[in-house]
């Protein structure tokens, strides 16, 4: 087992900045790709960034592409997402989720642990 524990969210202004980070522990040798989602109200879960075990294959979704930035430190267990120019339209509950595969995914489907989630919430 793989637990996931996200950090970082919060209130901010539009045009601001967070970093959220994911922390992992457990069975984390297990643990090769890493992604984060983002959930809004009524909406379904959405990718926002991937990042493969070595760090070196990155996929962002379009609409998060050239504000965000996916990151991880493998001798801390740790995802990192910074966000940029933050948006109201960013406004969701921000999910870690770590895969088995080395190879990086788009799809809830793929994914095999999460975290509880983060709130962020982008004021206009």
């Amino acid at each position: 087992q793989v637990q996931l524990v996200e950090s970082g969210g919060g209130l901010v202004q539009a045009g601001g900045s967070l970093r959220l980070s994911c922390v992992a522990s457990g069975r984390t040798f297990s643990m090769n790709g890493m992604g984060w989602f983002r959930q809004a109200p009524g909406k379904e879960r959405e990718f926002v960034a991937a990042i493969s075990r070595n760090g070196l294959r990155i996929v962002y979704a379009d609409s998060v592409k050239g504000r965000f930035t996916v990151s991880r430190s493998n001798t801390k267990n740790t995802v990192y997402l910074q966000m940029n120019s933050l948006k109201p339209q960013d406004t969701a509950v921000y999910y870690c989720a770590a895969r088995s595969s080395v190879l990086v995914a788009t799809a809830p489907t793929d994914y095999d642990y999460w975290g509880q989630g983060t709130q962020v919430t982008v004021s206009s």
